[in-house]
């Protein structure tokens, strides 16, 4: 997906990777899991990163599907459309937005990726305080995923993950008693 640098577009990215997981039959707390680390990546990249440069417009609508992919593009102009608040002060970022992707391989394990235009600093787990407001997404996505990491190329990071559709599932049902 090419979503708008804001957050408005984690809710749309969360809502199309549960109904894209859900119609390849993933089990549900591995759907839920992938839900959660998309979250946190592309929350941190709205928060803290730079958007990409312009995202060009990817069809005749402002929400154009590519059929037989996983992608949805939303040009970046599409944010005010969307009902996202921009701040009041200061100068307007330019147009930008972050690029979102995940699949689902041969041998059950999701990617999740989230690109954005990098930031100050490398995405790395937090250690905050018992009553920190925030900082814990990253450790979060450590304990959820297999793996996770950060590539870098000119002009934009991606922060990727990876999650064990099967085992992860398996895991999760054969030990607890309270999936019974």
């Amino acid at each position: 997906m090419a979503v708008p640098h804001g957050p408005a577009s984690v809710g749309v990215a969360r809502r199309r990777l549960r109904r894209d997981l859900g119609d390849r039959q993933v089990p549900e707390p591995v759907i839920d899991d992938a839900v959660l680390i998309l979250s946190e990546l592309l929350s941190n990249a709205c928060r803290y990163a730079r958007p990409l440069g312009p995202l060009p417009a990817l069809g005749r609508s402002a929400r154009a599907e590519v059929l037989g992919q996983v992608l949805v593009g939303v040009p970046s102009g599409a944010t005010a459309a969307q009902g996202a608040r921009e701040p009041a002060e200061g100068p307007a970022e330019p147009a930008g937005g972050v690029l979102v992707r995940w699949q689902l391989h041969a041998d059950g394990v999701v990617t999740l990726e989230v690109t954005d235009g990098g930031a100050a600093t490398r995405p790395l787990p937090a250690s905050p305080s018992l009553t920190s407001r925030g900082g814990r997404g990253l450790s979060i996505v450590d304990q959820l995923a297999s793996d996770w990491g950060v590539r870098d190329a000119p002009g934009e990071v991606t922060v990727w993950a990876a999650l064990p559709a099967r085992a992860r599932h398996a895991r999760r049902t054969g030990g607890d008693a309270r999936s019974a």
